[in-house]
């Protein structure tokens, strides 16, 4: 029989004197949950683009981007190309929104899991084996090496987090909460090395092209180095912040304690369901097997033109579909095992129930990739980030302090630009040659990027993975908003944001390269 680990009674809110900070983040809960529901928040950003790109469009305002041979204007929504622009392009917006299809495209699989019970009886005989006092910490280094599945794990690990808690006797809204919040404010800060360090480091190549002969070449593994340390010290602050700050405030407040499991619930897995998780097993490794036969050889279809992986290549844009096979066909042997699948319909009707549970985020997602698209388009993106690195560079840093500063600039245009890649693409060119003229490394700067880039991602209300982990959430809080995501979640990016310039800060002082082939300072 398997067990989980030894549970305690569901913990019963209590009445009491606040801790430090507390009032303050319901302060900020009852301030966001003001906020409209995100489709209503997404149109009036929509629309007050819309009136800013047009005003501003009337000064003939440009931007002179680096590497460009001509200025861009900005644009206006409400002008005849403005108007044009949207009636032709609007469903293109929508269909190519890059999140729309990763979400949908994983919560159909990610459906039949659920449905079937393999993702409970997956959590009751493995993740459940942990010791109780050891859960957030566990849960903390899986959101942080789920990051090699990519924009993935921010799907599929806060709903199984949740599931894990709940089996444990723990709040089941601080798993959910607290796995999304390290997937997020940790991104790519993992032990391993990912498509976003090839995605990053192309990037920053080609914006050092015009000071190529002062810095070294970025690499894939260029912050490895930085990022086995990062994993390590935020792995056990996630565990500290969920286990001292979010699950008490959430067990203070109620939230999520009624679905808590008590010490009599069943968490047997009977001989059935071991039977078909051994099925399940062998179709993992058929999957497996097979993505290995179309990779590991010479010449293999999952190679690029060069035989490597790196930076670019099939198997890399293979990511979101491996995922989405490595959990639909396990599940789906499961289910038939266990005569809940009997035949292609059973299927379709769970991955039905999955898209119907997704309804809220396709419709927000059609407004939000119109906002997205006309940021772009007006050229408001590309002036605000441009000119923020412009300020920086006026203030005539030369120290460490222009690393703090730059830091700080980057955490704030990510509350505007949740794209990290787009976001380095704009700013990179700027960034890059500027610091290499007062001595730093493009591999450090960059690293110095990622800290900005991650560490406000939670905060920002146009992450468009909010709106789905908001679904989640409300289905232990039917009353919760926007606010109460961002309250809850602040803290970790408070201590994240000052950990990860600490660790930054101690590689700066003793001068250690932030991976293999990459120094600080230009030797």
């Amino acid at each position: 029989m398997s067990t989980l680990m030894s549970k305690k009674p569901p913990t019963k809110p209590r009445a009491g004197k606040k801790k430090f900070g507390a009032g303050a983040l319901d302060h900020i809960e009852r301030v966001g949950n003001k906020l409209p529901e995100p489709f209503a928040l997404f149109l009036y950003l929509f629309l007050a683009i819309g009136i800013i790109s047009t005003v501003v469009s009337w000064f003939n305002v440009s931007t002179t981007l680096p590497g460009a041979e001509t200025p861009t204007l900005v644009k206006g929504l409400f002008t005849g190309e403005g108007i044009v622009w949207l009636m032709t392009t609007a469903v293109q917006n929508f269909i190519g929104f890059p999140p729309l299809g990763v979400v949908v495209t994983l919560l159909l699989a990610v459906g039949v899991a659920e449905r079937t019970g393999l993702l409970l009886v997956l959590v009751k005989s493995t993740l459940g084996r942990a010791p109780g006092w050891a859960l957030p910490y566990v849960m903390a280094l899986v959101a942080l090496c789920a990051h090699i599945m990519s924009d993935a794990s921010i799907l599929v690990i806060p709903p199984i987090a949740a599931m894990v808690f709940r089996a444990a006797g723990r709040n089941p809204v601080a798993g959910l909460l607290g796995s999304y919040a390290i997937g997020l404010a940790a991104f790519s800060c993992t032990p391993f090395v990912t498509s976003t360090d090839a995605l990053l480091a192309g990037i920053s190549n080609a914006a050092a092209a015009p000071v190529a002969d002062m810095v070294l070449p970025v690499t894939a593994v260029s912050n490895l180095l930085l990022n086995i340390v990062l994993a390590g010290v935020l792995t056990i602050a996630g565990g500290l912040v969920i286990d001292k700050v979010l699950e008490p405030r959430l067990n203070r407040a109620g939230v999520g304690v009624n679905s808590m499991v008590s010490e009599d619930a069943n968490t047997e897995v009977t001989a059935a369901e071991k039977s078909a998780l051994r099925w399940a097993g062998l179709a993992l490794l058929a999957v497996v097997g097979l993505v290995l036969a179309l990779s590991i050889p010479g010449g293999a279809p999952l190679r690029n033109e060069a035989g490597e992986f790196l930076p670019k290549s099939p198997l890399l844009s293979s990511v979101i579909f491996i995922v989405f096979c490595v959990l639909l066909a396990p599940s789906i042997v499961y289910g038939a095992r266990l005569r809940l699948i009997t035949n292609i319909q059973s299927v379709v009707e769970m991955m039905g129930q999955a898209v119907k549970d997704a309804v809220s985020f396709i419709i927000v997602a059609f407004i939000l990739a119109q906002f997205l698209a006309l940021f772009t388009w007006s050229g408001l993106a590309s002036w605000v980030a441009f000119n923020g690195a412009q300020m920086l560079k006026d203030m005539n840093f030369t120290g460490y302090g222009a690393i703090i500063a730059f830091i700080v600039v980057v955490s704030i245009l990510n509350l505007l630009i949740s794209s990290g890649s787009s976001l380095w693409t704009l700013i990179a060119a700027v960034f890059i040659p500027m610091f290499a003229l007062i001595g730093y490394e493009a591999g450090f700067i960059q690293a110095a990027f990622r800290v900005g880039d991650s560490a406000t991602q939670v905060l920002t209300p146009l992450n468009p993975y909010l709106v789905v982990v908001l679904g989640f959430l409300r289905r232990y809080e039917p009353e919760a908003g926007i606010g109460s995501i961002i309250a809850r979640l602040l803290p970790f990016t408070l201590v994240f944001w000052v950990l990860w310039v600490l660790v930054l800060t101690v590689f700066f002082l003793t001068g250690t390269g932030t991976g293999p082939g990459m120094d600080i300072m230009i030797g």
